[in-house]
């Protein structure tokens, strides 16, 4: 594959780990065992950095609690997606205050995306005094050598970079999924949708070099993982700002590549923009055995109008198009999208245009959300006429449509036998495991937590709208 522009030598890590054998040396000649309360927001790839951060307090000597009351450091990964995930996250972090009163020595540490923000991050230095802290998204590996800082005397330990060029590797990482895995293969997003905060706050497309993620997922294999999910904000542009090579093709070529790793029977992706979804990614996910049958595809709209409005750089027809190229391909592919109802400027009409890309797609599933503005974002300054009753109204009409669909596609799987991965204890029903179909249709089933990590043959008995309920077949 085409050579990365990631630099080699990243002074920082070597720094980190200094930090980390420092702060566990501090934390032995305490007489106690020092705990954390890690807590995380938003995305799969907040929860894939949670896991890093967790991955160096584990090296740092911390062990973990469930409980803020019981913890020495607290440390809170944020979202900036949607307004109201931001106040609920300042909400969460106002509680803290109040344990931090009965305990002086507590660290809060707050960091992820909310803290790209600047006014949030003056905010924080303000109104929320106790916060000790705070770095943003460009600089994880640092969190070591902040939190050294602190516990060196320093009172408050603030920085946020406005950018990052360079992908640190060989960062600790802690996984408690003993099923699957989730590997960041990019950083970043170009596309600049207009109702989006991701590209202010996650910065430009950086890809990973490949050698470096084929390393990580041979680690992964090595460990027991049956599954890899490969995440960035968009992964079908993977690869696009490698020196040489020709675009779009990059990311077929990684999926291939991992593929071959034995031990790794499930690969999955997300997120998938529909304008860089190529030909050479679905001959791929076509061709390659242990590529799951699955594709995340966000329409976010079915109005040409709406999706020009939206600046997601294809049309209705376009997206039709691509759906229809998919599943000629791949007759047996679950499609799966988000959609967003009330934008700025949707009419009655456009949202009927939504509803017949529905009905025409026959989306497994959706995800769908009613318009929520973000301040620096272009949409939030967009003229909206409709009211919040109005939105509200199409909101449930498109999941009653969507409902429908996603029943009858479940209840064709019964009396079919089908491939699940067990991944955790049902909390549905006591004695019964939790886990996903290649298709990404969840199942419940009776079965010892012992089988958790493997993946079995279950017999579909009975479906709901979704999820399916089903046997194990020996």
């Amino acid at each position: 594959m085409a050579k990365s522009i990631v630099k080699e030598g990243f002074s920082n890590i070597q720094e980190m780990y200094d930090a980390l054998s420092e702060i566990n040396r501090i934390n032995s000649k305490k007489n106690k065992t020092m705990r954390a309360f890690c807590q995380v927001y938003g995305c799969q790839q907040n929860q894939a950095d949670m896991e890093r951060i967790k991955g160096m307090l584990k090296m740092a000597g911390y062990e973990f609690t469930d409980t803020p009351e019981n913890a020495d450091i607290i440390a809170v990964n944020t979202c900036a997606v949607r307004e109201g995930a931001e106040m609920r996250v300042l909400g969460n972090v106002g509680a803290f205050k109040k344990i931090k009163e009965k305990n002086p020595d507590l660290i809060i540490c707050i960091c992820g995306c909310m803290m790209q923000e600047e006014q949030v991050v003056l905010k924080i230095k303000k109104s929320f005094y106790y916060v000790d802290i705070v770095f943003g998204t460009h600089n994880l590996e640092r969190f070591p050598s902040l939190l050294l800082k602190k516990l060196n005397g320093q009172k408050r330990v603030f920085e946020v970079l406005s950018e990052s060029k360079e992908i640190p590797e060989g960062l600790p990482v802690l996984r408690e999924d003993g099923a699957k895995a989730k590997v960041t293969i990019m950083y970043g997003c170009n596309n600049f949708c207009s109702y989006c905060i991701v590209p202010y706050t996650r910065g430009r497309e950086r890809s990973r070099k490949p050698e470096e993620i084929i390393k990580e997922i041979k680690e992964i294999a090595n460990k027991g993982y049956k599954e890899v999910t490969l995440m960035g904000q968009n992964v079908n542009s993977y690869g696009n700002d490698f020196e040489g090579g020709e675009k779009g093709k990059n990311f077929a070529l990684l999926l291939r590549e991992i593929n071959k790793i034995p031990g790794i029977e499930r690969i999955r992706f997300i997120s998938s923009h529909p304008k860089d979804f190529s030909q050479d990614t679905i001959d791929a996910i076509a061709e390659c055995e242990h590529i799951c049958k699955h594709i995340h595809l966000a329409m976010q709209s079915g109005s040409s109008k709406i999706l020009k409005a939206m600046n997601r750089k294809y049309d209705k027809e376009g997206f039709l198009a691509l759906c229809r190229s998919i599943k000629e391909k791949i007759p047996d592919i679950a499609l799966t999208t988000d959609i967003i109802v009330g934008f700025p400027g949707e009419t009655e009409e456009d949202f009927e245009e939504t509803l017949d890309v529905i009905k025409k797609v026959r989306f497994d599933g959706i995800f769908s959300f009613i318009f929520s503005p973000r301040v620096g974002t272009p949409a939030s300054k967009m003229e909206d006429n409709a009211t919040k009753e109005e939105k509200q109204a199409h909101f449930e009409k498109l999941l009653l449509v969507q409902n429908e669909i996603t029943y009858e596609k479940t209840s064709a799987l019964v009396g079919k036998t089908l491939k699940v991965l067990a991944e955790e204890e049902s909390k549905e029903k006591e004695g019964y495991l939790t886990g996903h179909t290649d298709t990404f249709k969840i199942v419940h089933f009776e079965g010892d937590k012992s089988l958790i990590g493997q993946i079995v043959n279950v017999k579909i008995t009975k479906a709901r709208t979704w999820y399916a309920v089903g046997e194990i077949v020996k």
